[in-house]
């Protein structure tokens, strides 16, 4: 049989500096993002570097939260070797964790600037899903977050291409591409948010939607996984997550606009 072998997982070395495809790919998602939410920012208004200041603060955040609510679930682990808590080129961050980083930053960074964290979360919204769906190409880059075992038929009948079927390819076996069907799915989300953004929706929709929109299909996605965190036995961490999302956000639409919390449109000031 044909040895396969897997996309290197080093981009590219300058002397002492490694650079990772992981860490490259999820740095373009977020560029895109912020190229995307400025663009938007501007036109509604907003200070053009608004959404640079706010990543300022967001990004290290973020990571810092994606990274410690991963360590925290796989503490059987990293409790073993500490030092490897550290080894975030190695994968290993959730983005439920990035995300309650991300949105508790924006509030508090809202205060601050006198600006509707609601517009704010608005104009990222968009912005946030296409990160999502670049970002799990690092994934792929590292040959995780699969789901269960396939063969390679199915995979060829997906009419996918050579080098994922080959990256698919880990350890002896074929397993699901899940880090292209939450790709595909975000992708598909990304536009309609864009589209949505000309309906007369109220402040804080297009946000919700998007959480509604990406939590509907993390966690069909989730259910193919093999590298869940597990809350319980059986219960997987981002489906019980996914789930409450779901809930949660509709149920704030609901009430915001039966009790006039949500007024403003999408596109009304910046307050």
């Amino acid at each position: 049989m044909e040895k396969i072998e897997a996309i290197d997982r080093i981009a590219f070395e300058l002397g002492p500096i490694t650079v990772y495809w992981y860490g490259l790919i999820i740095g373009t998602g977020l560029f895109l993002g912020w190229l995307l939410a400025t663009r938007e920012s501007k036109k509604l208004g907003l200070d053009k570097d608004i959404f640079a200041d706010l990543l300022l603060w967001a990004i290290p955040v973020s990571i810092l939260s994606a990274r410690v609510y991963y360590v925290v679930f796989e503490w059987e682990h990293y409790v073993a070797d500490p030092s490897e808590i550290f080894a975030i080129w190695e994968g290993g961050i959730a983005i439920h964790g990035a995300l309650i980083g991300a949105v508790l930053t924006a509030i508090v960074f809202a205060k601050k600037r006198g600006v509707s964290f609601w517009k704010l979360a608005d104009i990222a919204a968009p912005s946030l899903i296409l990160g999502q769906a670049i970002g799990r190409w690092g994934n792929f880059m590292n040959q995780e977050a699969h789901g269960g075992e396939v063969t390679r038929w199915y995979l060829e009948d997906l009419f996918l291409p050579e080098f994922i079927i080959n990256q698919m390819y880990i350890e002896g076996a074929y397993y699901h591409p899940t880090f292209l069907y939450e790709s595909l799915w975000n992708i598909t989300g990304f536009v309609i948010l864009i589209m949505i953004r000309k309906l007369p929706l109220k402040r804080g929709e297009v946000f919700l939607s998007y959480i509604i929109w990406y939590s509907i299909g993390r966690f069909f996605v989730e259910g193919l996984r093999t590298d869940s965190l597990m809350l319980t036995e059986s219960l997987r961490i981002a489906q019980v997550l996914s789930i409450s999302l779901i809930i949660g956000a509709a149920i704030l639409i609901f009430l915001r606009r039966k009790f006039g919390k949500a007024g403003h449109g999408y596109a009304d000031g910046i307050n």
